[in-house]
């Protein structure tokens, strides 16, 4: 059944959720376990809890879980504080963060296909997504006016040394242009049609 999503300040007006925070439209929790495989026990009892909607977990070393959910997803929320706390890990609920990448833009339609290939990310109504939940989400700003300068920020996209090549013309099939190939195969440098840059970086040749 869908969850009705909540606003920030509809969350932050609900009881028994000090644990959990609310970022860009999801809510984190962040626990510290009395070890690694505690924080891995804990993981399964969260995913045996979860009968509608499925988490996103993230494990680390050496005793680290970070839980997001839903905004909507206020039941799971307790009931996953009530799990750690049965396990003894601690909340950090202030070590909640996310990231996404914010790319001005005078023409948004004509820069937006090269970032979603070159990134291999999937375009959701104009927020390009990691398909494989690893990366930060892309969005665009719209600029009045070019910025003549050259860009002080570029992004490195490391890929298997078997696929960088077909990344490469996928991003220049999609608008993008082959700044330098002076050091393939360590990375290509590309540009977007606004000239904003980003390397597709291999292990090879280094």
């Amino acid at each position: 059944m869908p969850l009705t999503r909540l606003s920030a300040d509809e969350f932050a007006a609900l009881d028994g959720l000090d644990d959990w925070r609310y970022l860009l439209d999801e809510i984190h929790a962040t626990f510290r376990a009395p070890s690694y495989p505690a924080a891995a026990a804990l993981a399964a009892e969260i995913v045996r809890a979860a009968t509608d909607q499925l988490p996103e977990l993230d494990l680390r070393p050496p005793d680290r879980l970070r839980i997001v959910l839903a905004t909507g997803d206020v039941e799971l929320a307790r009931l996953v504080s009530g799990l750690a706390a049965e396990a003894g890990a601690i909340s950090e609920p202030t070590a909640a963060g996310s990231c996404e990448i914010g790319i001005d833009a005078l023409d948004i339609a004509a820069v937006r296909p090269f970032w979603t290939a070159v990134l291999g990310y999937r375009d959701v109504d104009g927020y390009l997504v990691d398909p494989a939940g690893r990366g930060p989400a892309v969005w665009f700003q719209q600029m009045d006016a070019p910025r003549p300068q050259r860009n002080r920020v570029h992004l490195d996209v490391t890929v298997p040394h078997d696929i960088a090549e077909a990344r490469v013309a996928a991003a220049v099939a999609a608008g993008g242009r082959v700044v330098s190939a002076a050091r393939a195969r360590a990375f290509w440098v590309l540009a977007d049609p606004e000239g904003n840059e980003a390397c597709v970086c291999t292990w090879q040749d280094r």
